[in-house]
């Protein structure tokens, strides 16, 4: 007999991301919405949710760089980019890299980039090594409203069968760094 994973495992939420649902999870400052990035019906669910237009493009987090090189132009990046992101990871930092052509649409919205983060959350690195792959990351909170920072404020705000893993965030108080890594530019502070 098979017994189903317990609501806000990990095994669970993995389930859900196989289904091409819509998760939360804890990251470094705040909980994250997040999704499989290859699942177009997945991230248009997402984007619905969150009230947020395609065109502006979304950050993927991953456990690793090795998850996130099938979205990039890792050859359009020199060695000091490299090290320059590679310097922050894993950590609270994002990176704006250039994407190849066939990274999609639903991903980059209006631009030729991708912002990409390798986080040091233990439960991110588990989520993203147990799903095999990075995820969609953008902070949980409806439109209008602050990001949550606890499981709680996740149910308050979207309800309580929402699939949410069950965790702590990293205590920080302000989102990841955005920087563009070809140009050093700092996009938003964290």
């Amino acid at each position: 007999m098979h017994n189903p994973p317990l609501p806000g495992s990990l095994n669970d939420c993995v389930s859900y991301l196989n289904r091409h649902a819509v998760i939360a999870y804890p990251t470094e400052a705040v909980f994250g919405l997040g999704c499989d990035p290859d699942s177009e019906n997945a991230v248009m669910a997402l984007l619905a949710l969150k009230r947020r237009p395609v065109e502006k493009g979304l950050i993927l987090i991953a456990a690793d760089y090795d998850q996130l090189e099938p979205y990039v132009s890792d050859r359009e990046l020199s060695v000091i980019q490299r090290e320059r992101m590679f310097a922050c990871w894993p950590g609270p930092v994002t990176f704006v890299v250039p994407v190849p052509l066939h990274t999609p649409r639903w991903l980059t919205g209006q631009f030729d980039s991708l912002a990409i983060r390798v986080s040091d959350h233990p439960d991110v690195q588990a989520l993203c090594r147990a799903f095999g792959k990075p995820l969609v990351s953008t902070s949980a909170n409806l439109s209008g409203q602050p990001p949550c920072r606890t499981v709680e404020e996740v149910k308050l705000q979207f309800g309580p069968g929402f699939p949410v893993l069950q965790g702590e965030t990293g205590g920080r108080k302000n989102p990841s760094e955005i920087r563009d890594v070809i140009t050093g530019e700092l996009i938003r502070q964290g």
